[in-house]
């Protein structure tokens, strides 16, 4: 198999479609078709499932996908090497975030690297944790963000406590007089809730702290849930970096037990990373590690 095959079955994934793969490669449809059949034929086993629904891949498909990921990922760095060789720094460094860091750090991130290089480009994937997790697993990103609650066996390099505040509506009426919301007033209110694969430091809160958190809300994102938590619905824990995004009208306290998130940055290693993405990686921790 060439290093087409490897980026058209990565770009089929990445896009979720053959034509849009093909798009993006320049590439006519047929052409992809063909190289997947190739592959198929060449492998013994198919790697991708057609449905009415999309494409999807196949176990085996799932399986190969690390792999696939480590070639090209090798083709980036061999790149890279050229690269700083003639002093060029070209190159692609692809991180993976969750949506408070999205919005809050990668920005001046991308800016300073872009000014340091301007012509390595950046890709930014955010999602959740647990797609963070997968995407540094299978070599979808070079690097990515994810608090150390949420790490796994992964390793990670600890860089910011974000603290963990309640949050209420503007017309909360409170049962305590403290300047922060103790375990037994949170005890007796209603939650707007987030899955335990959406924030596990929150999660790990209330079960460390034995909060029998009551919902009928469940949401998977910052915004929504800060949304019906602002119209009444019940109250939340926020971290304070989600906090600073909000457009909506909140009350927030600090919580007792003093509690937090830590955010840190995750590699599979270091060592093996491309050129560009090793550089990127280093500035996140010298200019986050210093906060």
């Amino acid at each position: 198999m060439t290093i087409l095959t490897y980026q058209v079955f990565a770009k089929i994934v990445e896009q979720g479609s053959f034509i849009k793969a093909a798009q993006v490669l320049n590439l006519t449809p047929s052409a992809v078709s063909h190289t997947v059949s190739a592959m198929e034929k060449e492998l013994g086993f198919a790697v991708f499932a057609r449905s009415k629904r999309g494409v999807s891949l196949t176990n085996y498909g799932k399986q190969l996908l690390p792999f696939v990921n480590a070639v090209l990922s090798s083709e980036e760095s061999l790149k890279q090497a050229v690269s700083e060789i003639n002093g060029l720094w070209q190159g692609t460094v692809k991180v993976g975030c969750f949506s408070s860091v999205c919005t809050n750090w990668m920005p001046d991130i991308i800016r300073k690297f872009s000014a340091d290089y301007p012509a390595i480009e950046v890709e930014v994937f955010q999602g959740t944790y647990a797609d963070v997790s997968d995407w540094i697993k299978n070599g979808v990103v070079d690097f990515g963000f994810l608090s150390t609650s949420s790490v796994g066996d992964l390793p990670i390099v600890p860089l910011y406590e974000d603290p963990l505040l309640c949050v209420t509506a503007p017309d909360y009426v409170r049962t305590e007089e403290t300047p922060y919301m103790t375990i037994g007033e949170m005890q007796d209110a209603d939650f707007v809730s987030q899955m335990e694969t959406t924030d596990a430091d929150i999660s790990n809160f209330f079960k460390d702290n034995g909060l029998n958190v009551r919902t009928r809300y469940h949401v998977v994102d910052d915004l929504s849930t800060v949304a019906l938590v602002s119209k009444g619905f019940g109250i939340c824990i926020m971290p304070e970096l989600v906090m600073r995004d909000i457009p909506y009208p909140v009350q927030t306290w600090p919580v007792e037990p003093k509690a937090c998130r830590v955010i840190g940055v995750s590699a599979l290693n270091e060592k093996l990373m491309a050129p560009a993405g090793r550089h990127l990686y280093q500035q996140v921790i010298e200019t986050y590690q210093k906060n």
